[in-house]
């Protein structure tokens, strides 16, 4: 199924390999991603709503030259009809890379089969999940592949 529904990179790296991944492949867009999650961090730390760091992300991969869409509606197919069940993938970065922002006590099984079946009916290959609720939000950070 194709989702429904902006523009980021490190400073002075923009389109350039990072760490020896290629430029704009999924696994650079999850490094660039994962960058961005941890300068909003370091900024204003746990302790906020889902959606506002799910704004700040999208505004900071925005400023690093990334396109981002939020809240992407994903709609399903049953018997051969649309079914609108609300999914929605919170940011879809450069159209490639899936980021599920939590900000939660723990991530549980849930979360994570939510992202896999994002992957799953999307097609994408690569998701992140995000916990801005930890201290440290390198303990927040899940990376599933389809």
């Amino acid at each position: 199924m194709e989702p429904q529904g902006t523009r980021g990179d490190r400073t002075g790296t923009q389109g350039t390999a990072v760490h020896g991944r290629s430029p704009r492949s999924p696994d650079w867009v999850s490094g660039m991603v994962v960058t961005s999650a941890m300068a909003v961090h370091s900024r204003v730390g746990p302790g906020l709503l889902e959606r506002a760091y799910e704004a700040f992300l999208a505004r900071e991969l925005e400023n690093r030259g990334l396109s981002v869409r939020r809240q992407v509606h994903l709609p399903l197919e049953y018997d051969g009809e649309r079914v609108d069940v609300a999914y929605r993938i919170d940011l879809l970065v450069e159209e490639q890379v899936i980021v599920e922002v939590k900000a939660v006590a723990k991530i549980l099984p849930v979360h994570k089969a939510q992202l896999l079946s994002y992957l799953r009916l999307t097609g994408l290959r690569v998701g992140l999940l995000l916990n801005f609720h930890e201290v440290r939000l390198k303990h927040g950070i899940t990376r599933m592949m389809d």
